[in-house]
């Protein structure tokens, strides 16, 4: 990816649409004499201005508010100018215009947040979090995602980098005494350093790991044969009724999506088609998108009667399941056969009894499945995390574990202090600190325009 870092960039900051204020953004060298040209005045640093905003003849586009921030007391780090005008597509368009003609081009997807994290002003996690504080559906993932952007998930990384700097200067120093590096390497406290390294590492995964669990969900697919009560369920799960439900067999015929949260973990429920033998065109292509759904689910809710065989029940919809695909069997409708809600846990399935209509058992049901994905909140307080994180974090203790055998093992010096520097660039790709332009590119071009 080629990255522009001389020009100067505009974006609207605010969403499309009708507002009473409208915001836009420009950064970079051009700024301080767009300024003048909008303006026609000498701009206070940092002091918002109340300015009619002109056109290249003088006439007035807005009357609104200017910042100029200069570099690099800035977001970006370069010099930036907020412009807060009137929430109009039409005058936001004729602000970007204005902008366009005096040099300015459209910043693209994330720009702003590149240009921050290019020149110091945040690392990559920040930046990150940036779009996740931006897209956060929870108040806990806000939460997290504001203790990311201060840096704490940052500067945790941090402290490991440091304590790998440490052990790998004092292995790399011992290798330039191959005669004595046996008995030097034995004799310190390098083993202790290195397993306290990796508790400290496997500590921050698990922290991650919540913390892609705030940022991401649970992908949940409730499938089941017709008038199982699927729909049933999503509503209760929803809280209102999001699905249409009849006694009609094949009521369902597309799949209906719906995000909730279960204390703080967003849910992602998909309530598909009857899974069954049809003519019906219209279920044939409802029951193909279901198996569709079910394929990226991270786990299926395989609904049934409370009343019915477990195995008959099942049987040739397990058959068609992917494989190593977590399932658990929800048995509805207890309030019928005056069964008790309850969790029945055995080596072929975990069976949930419940009732969809009263809501009995839906507590044991959200406890289940909060259970499943490992999701708790710690006591001092989440990040947030993206996958990437977490692949970065794994690899980094991989190769912390084989660093620790060929130190502990084999008294290699060499071999661990490689797979040490390994697992430090590892560590390093979450800050930016080691990163290809082509990650940088997918990361931001994910973000919105204007920030």
């Amino acid at each position: 990816m080629a990255l522009e870092r001389n020009d100067t960039i505009c974006a609207i900051a605010t969403p499309p649409g009708i507002g009473g204020v409208g915001v836009i953004r420009v950064s970079g060298p051009e700024v301080p004499t767009i300024a003048k040209q909008l303006t026609k005045k000498d701009l206070k640093p940092r002091l918002a201005a109340h300015t009619l905003i002109l056109s290249e003849t003088g006439q007035t586009i807005d009357d609104g508010i200017v910042i100029y921030f200069p570099n690099p007391k800035s977001f970006t780090g370069e010099d930036v100018l907020e412009i807060q005008g009137h929430g109009s597509p039409v005058v936001m368009d004729m602000l970007i215009d204005r902008l366009n003609d005096l040099g300015a081009r459209l910043a693209r997807p994330g720009e702003f947040s590149e240009r921050a994290f290019l020149n110091g002003k945040i690392d990559l996690t920040q930046a990150e979090a940036i779009a996740d504080l931006i897209e956060s559906s929870t108040q806990q993932s806000a939460r997290a995602a504001l203790r990311s952007l201060s840096g704490e998930f940052s500067q945790q990384v941090h402290d490991l980098v440091d304590q790998l700097i440490y052990i790998r200067t004092y292995i790399e120093s011992a290798i330039d005494f191959p005669e004595e590096e046996i008995d030097f390497l034995a004799e310190s406290d390098m083993a202790l350093r290195i397993e306290k390294l990796k508790k400290d590492l496997l500590l921050l995964l698990n922290r991650a790991k919540q913390g892609r669990l705030l940022r991401d969900g649970m992908n949940i697919v409730l499938a089941g044969s017709p008038n199982v009560g699927k729909s049933s369920l999503l509503n209760k799960l929803a809280g209102y009724d999001a699905a249409i439900v009849t006694d009609i067999a094949g009521t369902t015929r597309d799949t209906l999506k719906e995000h909730i949260s279960i204390d703080g973990m967003p849910v992602h429920i998909i309530d598909t088609a009857g899974i069954r033998e049809t003519d019906d065109v219209v279920e044939q292509e409802g029951m193909k998108r279901t198996w569709g759904a079910i394929e990226k689910a991270d786990r299926i809710l395989l609904i049934i009667d409370s009343d019915q065989n477990l195995h008959q029940a099942v049987e040739d919809i397990h058959k068609k399941l992917p494989e190593n695909l977590p399932v658990t069997i929800v048995r509805n409708k207890i309030d019928k056969d005056g069964k008790q809600p309850q969790v029945i846990t055995t080596e072929d399935a975990t069976e949930v009894f419940l009732s969809a209509k009263t809501g009995e058992g839906i507590e044991l049901l959200c406890e289940h499945l909060k259970e499943t994905m490992g999701y708790h909140e710690t006591e001092d307080g989440d990040f947030i995390a993206r996958r990437r994180h977490l692949n970065s974090l794994n690899n980094a203790l991989l190769s912390i574990e084989q660093a620790q055998q060929q130190f502990e093992m084999d008294m290699a010096g060499e071999l661990a202090a490689e797979d040490l520097r390994i697992a430090q660039q590892h560590l390093n790709q979450i800050t930016g600190e080691f990163t290809s332009d082509d990650l940088l590119g997918e990361i931001f071009s994910s973000f919105c325009i204007g920030k």
